[in-house]
């Protein structure tokens, strides 16, 4: 099966998207109609308000992709959607629109795995890039070490027990002051303290080398801040996020390196809007290179959620021949692996 065009459409959280992708690895489009500005007045994304706008956005931003790819609508082999995990009302957006795409253009519908996308992400700027790997994909939803098997087949080593590592970003860049979004304001502020500055704790899980708890950090970023106010302390911003962010990024890097070690892979990726963190980035590249083993990152444009990526997931499920019927529905707590 070769030459295959994938329609794919993204909209789990606050991002309408819509892709074309040739062979999973090709993007003949990727058009992101980002909702961050409207969200940003709430201090984070409001679920009623981001269904809304992908049903203003959704159709406007396919028909963008169609035209930026030079294609037709019966030029597309497939139709890839979103159908979980995320926001079940933004969710039920894509899957609806693309259930009734497929329906009318006669077109196979595949249902496409978030976390599963971000993964994926990887091969469109690697080409070389193959299963077995070990993956990170961090994000604001999702925290997950996974054994990449093959195409479409996973094995989760490890997840957050509570918050995930980008709602971590988000909560604490909203008590220093920084605002919605945490993530980019986090990595820009702290270029200008020092990481060092506060010892904040590094969190292990007892039962399981693998798994992130980043809940006790943001408490611990909390209780310092409240300690200082009680105090008469001056609370110096880029110290506190320079601080928090290097806690995040140490056990991100030790869980990651113990993953790859342990499954005698020598193969590293990341994945997620996590992943597009400056620090993050050289940390990882720098363990890899330490470690002997090749370490893959897509641009930061294709960490953060849009479409290609779930065209490049859709392109291998449509070769397993994992189609979904006309009755796909949103899954908003999908798990890595499930259908």
């Amino acid at each position: 099966m070769t030459n295959k065009l994938i329609l794919a459409i993204e909209s789990s959280c606050d991002e309408t998207a819509a892709a074309v992708v040739r062979n999973g690895r090709e993007v003949l489009s990727n058009i992101i109609s980002s909702q961050i500005d409207l969200h940003t007045l709430y201090g984070g994304v409001v679920p009623e308000i981001a269904s809304r706008k992908h049903t203003e956005k959704v159709n406007q931003v396919t028909a963008e992709a169609l035209k930026a790819a030079g294609v037709t609508l019966e030029d597309v082999d497939a139709i890839a959607v979103t159908y979980g995990p995320g926001l079940v009302g933004a969710l039920l957006v894509g899957v609806s629109f693309a259930k009734a795409l497929a329906w009318a253009a006669h077109k196979p519908l595949i249902g496409v795995n978030h976390i599963e996308g971000h993964i994926s992400a990887n091969y469109i700027e690697n080409k070389e890039l193959e299963p077995p790997f070990v993956c990170l994909v961090v994000s604001g939803g999702h925290s997950h070490l996974v054994k990449v098997m093959d195409y479409g087949k996973y094995e989760v080593l490890g997840r957050t027990r509570d918050d995930a590592a980008g709602e971590a970003f988000d909560k604490v860049a909203r008590a220093i002051g920084l605002g919605y979004p945490g993530g980019p304001k986090i990595d820009k502020v702290s270029n200008e303290g020092n990481p060092l500055a506060i010892e904040f704790p590094r969190a292990k899980v007892a039962d399981s080398v693998y798994d992130f708890s980043f809940s006790g950090l943001k408490s611990a970023v909390l209780n310092y801040l409240n300690t200082c106010e009680m105090k008469g302390e001056t609370v110096i911003q880029a110290d506190v996020a320079a601080s928090f962010q290097k806690a995040v990024v140490d056990v991100l890097v030790d869980h990651s390196m113990t993953a790859v070690r342990e499954s005698g892979m020598n193969r590293f990726a990341i994945a997620g809007g996590v992943a597009s963190n400056s620090h993050l980035r050289a940390a990882l590249e720098e363990a890899c290179r330490k470690e002997g083993i090749s370490f893959y990152r897509p641009s930061p444009i294709l960490c953060t959620d849009n479409a290609a990526m779930i065209g490049a997931a859709g392109y291998y499920e449509l070769l397993s021949g994992a189609e979904s019927s006309l009755s796909l529905n949103a899954i908003p707590a999908l798990k890595l692996g499930e259908r």
